[in-house]
C-alpha cells in the first residue's frame, strides 16, 4: 500500500508540474494546483507511514501553497479571463471596435502576408504616455522550443486580428532581420522592409 501511495504521489507531482509550467491558462494552472494538492496528501501520508517528519513538514507547507494557487488561479485569474472573454465576445457582436485582452497577445500566432506561420508573440512593449503598443517580440521557436530567435516588430508592421497577427512583410524578409540580444531589448523596434 505504501508503495502505491508513493507512485501516486510521484505521478501526481509530475503531472501537476507540467500543468503549471506549460502556462495554458488560468484553469489548467489552477487544476495543476489541485493535482499538486493530491500529491501533497500522498507525500504526507507516505511521510507519516515511514517516519519522515521532514517530508511531512515540507508537504504541509506545500499544501498551504497549493491552496493559495487554487484560490489565485481557479478563483481570481479565471474570473479575470472570463470577464475579458465576455468583453471580446460582446465586441464582436456590436458596432464597437473588436476587443481582445492584452494578455491575449502573448502566445498569439504571427503569420507573414502570405499566411506562412513565422512564430508567436512572447511579449508586447507598451508606451507609458499613450498606452499604445510600440512593438511586439516574436519568437520563431525551433526544435520544440529548445532554440529560438527573438525579433522586435513595430506595431506599424502588423495587422492584429482576433486570433493571430499578420506581418506586413514576407517571411524571408522578416527572418533576415537581426535577432534581439537575450536581455538587452531596444527602446523602439525599427524593421527594415
Amino acid at each position: 500500500m505504501i508503495s502505491l501511495v508513493g507512485w501516486i504521489a510521484t505521478i501526481a507531482t509530475m503531472i501537476a508540474a507540467m500543468m503549471t509550467a506549460s502556462n495554458l491558462g488560468a484553469r489548467v494552472t489552477g487544476w495543476g494546483f489541485v493535482v499538486f494538492s493530491i500529491s501533497s496528501v500522498c507525500w504526507t501520508t507516505l511521510g507519516y507511514a515511514t517516519g519522515q517528519t521532514a517530508l511531512v513538514a515540507t508537504n504541509g507547507f506545500l499544501m498551504l501553497t497549493n491552496l493559495v494557487g487554487i484560490w489565485r488561479w481557479l478563483g481570481q485569474q479565471t474570473k479575470y479571463e472570463d470577464g475579458g472573454r465576455s468583453a471580446e465576445t460582446a465586441s464582436q457582436r456590436s458596432d464597437t471596435p473588436n476587443l481582445f485582452t492584452a494578455t491575449g497577445l502573448i502566445g498569439m500566432a504571427v503569420d507573414d502576408k502570405s499566411g506562412m506561420n513565422l512564430g508567436r508573440v512572447v511579449e508586447a512593449l507598451i508606451e507609458c504616455s499613450t498606452g499604445r503598443i510600440n512593438y511586439v517580440v516574436v519568437s520563431d521557436e525551433r526544435y520544440a522550443g529548445l532554440e529560438e530567435t527573438l525579433r522586435a516588430v513595430p506595431l506599424e508592421s502588423l495587422r492584429i486580428g482576433y486570433t493571430r497577427m499578420t506581418l506586413l512583410l514576407d517571411g524571408p524578409s522578416f527572418l533576415s532581420q537581426p535577432g534581439l540580444k537575450s536581455r538587452d531589448w531596444p527602446a523602439f523596434a525599427p524593421i527594415n522592409p
